[in-house]
Formats: C-alpha cells, structure tokens, sequence
C-alpha cells in the first residue's frame, strides 16, 4: 500500500487532487478526512499541514507526498525530488517599503528581517556574508513593515499583488519554487515498483497539458511541407478525403508552438483546422 501525503488545505490541495484523478487514482475523501482509501489503486491518501508532510515523509509514516519545493528547503527534509510538477509556482523573495532605497542584500546589513522562512532566508544571508536580525512571523508577513516591527520581509510572491497593496516591492529572489512530487528514500526501494508507475502516469498527464491535439484538411501538394511543421509525433496521420486532391492530416503540437503553427498551416491552405486537449500522452 503507497501512501501519499498531500496539503490539507491551501494552494496545493485542490491542484493536488485533480492531478491524481487525471492519473486514474479515485480518492474517497468526505469531510476533514485525515486518510482516504484510493478505490482503484492500491495507496491510501494522508492529509496533513503543509508544514508537517517533510518530517512525515522523511521519517517514512508516507511514501510520497505532492508539496512546493519552499517547504522542502526550509524543513531541509532528507528526501528525494522525483517530479516537479508546473504548478503553485511562486518565488522567495526579499521586499521593502516603497520609499526605502535598495542597492543589494548588503543593504539590509544590520537590518530587521520578518519571515515564515527564518532558515532558508538565514542560508542566503551566510553565503552573502549579511549579518541581519530575523523575526519569526507565522502569517501576514507583509504588514511587518508597516507596525515597525521590520525593515523588510522575506515571504513567497506569486503576482505580486499584495506586496503592492502593502506598499512593498521585490527586491530579491531567492529561489523559485513550484509542486513536486518527492520521496521517503527507503520508500524508493521497497516500493519501486509502485512509485515507478505513479510517475509513469503523472509524466504522461504533465506532457498531455503542454500539448494539443490538431487536425485539419490540406491540399496534397502541401502534405510533406506542413509535416515538417508538426515534429512532436513521429509522423503526422494522413487521411485521404472524398474530395480529389485533399487530404486530414492529424497530429499533436506543443502549446508554446501553438499560434506560429496554425498561422503556418493557415498559409499553406490548411482548412478546417481543429484543436482538442490531450488527456494523455506516452511517447
């Protein structure tokens, strides 16, 4: 039995579920549920505080767990990351009033610093050689300035917004982070065999998201020149029509090739062209 750790609550915890259903794992989970039973695979569900799954997972209680990568540097878990997994992504990052002047980290020498990551930000500022003062604050880091209580804040951004709101601007990065999947070590030999095919199938759903499926009819004469334009497959599907001289070609492209694709296709009499999301893809 694989047990899998996710957030409770939070930013992670809806994302999390959806990305095992599209893997084909059923969770029954009712309300404030702690552990669900996967009806179709064998692993059950545990769901905990976010800051809680590291020492969970390090200490073997869970195999695995889907959990942002900020959590993982802070608690400094002795586990394996197997997957990063594209979304909840955000950034660590050094914020100041507005009106203060910033010319570097060497700036907040001697300075007052609020975080929720008084070790990842206590890293950083060794291997800058910055002496500040650190102040632990659970929650609402952003106001620290505003009472007097900071110089600065170190906290996750993910917009922007609310550093605005608070009169505060980004100064410095300190990691970026995002979802991944990560391991218990010993986890990752005693069960191989089931890990391997949850990362089999959450590799197969991340590549479907960056990828759409695409058909269209096209003059013959343009058939092997609009295959060049379409690399993911191996070879694009083409089938003959009714009408003499055209053809359906089907083929899958990249999100990121999307609109200089159809503009492509479009300029060599490409018709009726469709686009429809991939569930999945094994290539």
């Amino acid at each position: 039995m694989l047990k899998i750790a996710v957030q409770k609550s939070g930013r992670l915890y809806d994302e999390s579920l959806k990305l095992l259903k599209e893997c084909g794992l059923y969770v029954d989970n009712g309300m404030d549920q702690l552990k669900a039973e996967v009806r179709n695979f064998p692993a059950e569900v545990y769901f905990l505080r976010n800051s809680d799954i590291p020492q969970y997972l390090e200490d073997g209680v869970v195999d695995i767990a889907i959990i942002g990568e900020n959590v993982l540097s802070e608690k400094n878990a002795n586990v394996y990351v197997l997957e990063k997994l594209g979304f909840s992504k955000c950034r660590l990052s050094i914020a100041l009033p507005k009106t203060e002047e910033y010319t570097g980290i060497t700036s907040l020498e001697g300075k007052k610093i609020a975080t929720s990551y008084p070790n990842t930000l206590q890293k950083y500022l060794d291997e800058k050689h910055v002496t500040a003062e650190i102040h632990l604050i659970s929650g609402s880091v952003e106001i620290a300035p505003n009472i007097g209580l900071a110089d600065a804040i170190c906290d996750l951004v993910s917009s922007g917004s609310t550093l605005f709101k608070n009169g505060l601007e980004e100064k410095d990065i300190l990691f970026r982070s995002e979802a991944c999947i990560a391991a218990n070590p010993t986890s990752l030999e005693d069960k191989k065999e089931i890990i391997d095919e949850i990362l089999f199938r959450v590799q197969s759903v991340l590549k479907a998201r960056d990828h759409r499926y695409i058909l269209f009819n096209i003059p013959n004469p343009q058939i092997k020149t609009v295959g060049k334009m379409l690399p993911v497959l191996k070879s694009p599907t083409v089938l003959p029509l009714l009408d003499e001289g055209w053809s359906s070609m089907h083929s899958v492209i990249h999100i990121d090739d999307f609109w200089k694709v159809i503009r492509g296709l479009k300029e060599h009499g490409a018709q009726g062209i469709l686009v429809i999301p991939v569930e999945n893809m094994v290539i």
